[in-house]
């Protein structure tokens, strides 16, 4: 995780296909961060 630029920093790739995967793994990076993040709500029934 270290070795990832924060969000907000610049795109390093010049290669539109590379600029694509650097985006793609930053998204990815987020949505498990906030997966992380999301309490899970469990339905419990009352007898």
């Amino acid at each position: 995780m270290r070795c990832l630029k924060a969000f907000g920093e610049r795109i390093a790739a010049r290669d539109p296909d590379r600029q694509t995967a650097e985006i793609q793994i930053r998204i990815a990076l987020m949505n498990r961060f906030s997966a992380l993040g999301t309490a899970e709500i469990i339905r419990v029934a009352w007898a």
